[in-house]
């Protein structure tokens, strides 16, 4: 999927002068393997609303998007597996995924800073941390989890359309939250989970401002 390979080539591009050396290889690592959902869907997005728009020119913010993605999921990890109480080994490591975290989201952030997406930014993070606090006492802490998913999710959608001028409604948003939840485990790679009837559906919420009318996510018909 030609949009998850932009997403994935300017996240590494936003990253490429960090130092020291292994910190730059923990980075390195973690985009290597990552899902592109996140920026995929902020370019897919963005097409949605203007099918002429050319997407390789909106990497910096698909690779914003995809960095606090990456920062908070990589938080998450580190907080439900506390590799700290393991070996001195696997302390230095989980020390040095701290900061990759603090690095992937605040050059996230700068991405995103001048955008109109920059608010939801914000609140997206900010969300993420009274997830987390509320998850240590929570019954169902993977449904817990998997707002961040719905966040960023729609955090992406809000970034691509206003890239195109369009104006994110709430049917729209509540799509992708749940295309977030309509899956277990790891977010899929991006052609799975954007498929072409998950695309199609996010381009009827631009014809003539007209919402469409219910149904699934796309991934089920």
């Amino acid at each position: 999927m030609e949009d998850a390979a932009v997403a994935r080539r300017s996240a590494r591009d936003a990253l490429g002068e960090i130092a020291p050396e292994p910190l730059q290889q923990t980075l390195d690592e973690r985009l290597a393997t990552a899902s592109m959902v996140p920026g995929a869907l902020t370019l897919a997005s963005a097409r949605a609303f203007d099918e002429g728009i050319d997407v390789t020119a909106l990497g910096e913010l698909a690779a914003g998007v995809q960095l606090i993605y990456e920062g908070l999921s990589l938080t998450r990890q580190l907080a439900n597996e506390e590799p700290w109480a393991t070996d001195t080994a696997a302390e230095i490591e989980a020390d040095l995924s701290v900061v990759a975290a603090d690095v992937l989201v605040s050059r996230g952030f700068s991405l995103l800073a001048r955008t109109p997406a920059a608010e939801r930014a914000v609140e997206t993070v900010r969300t993420f941390g009274r997830d987390q606090s509320v998850r240590e006492t929570a019954e169902d802490a993977a449904a817990i989890d998997r707002n961040l998913e719905a966040d960023v999710f729609e955090l992406a959608t809000v970034a691509g359309v206003a890239a195109a001028d369009g104006d994110s409604s709430e049917g729209l948003l509540a799509f992708v939250a749940e295309l977030a939840r309509s899956y277990d485990g790891d977010l899929p790679a991006a052609a799975e989970l954007l498929s072409p009837p998950t695309l199609d559906r996010l381009a009827e919420f631009s014809e003539d401002g007209v919402e469409p009318a219910p149904r699934g996510t796309g991934t089920d018909h």
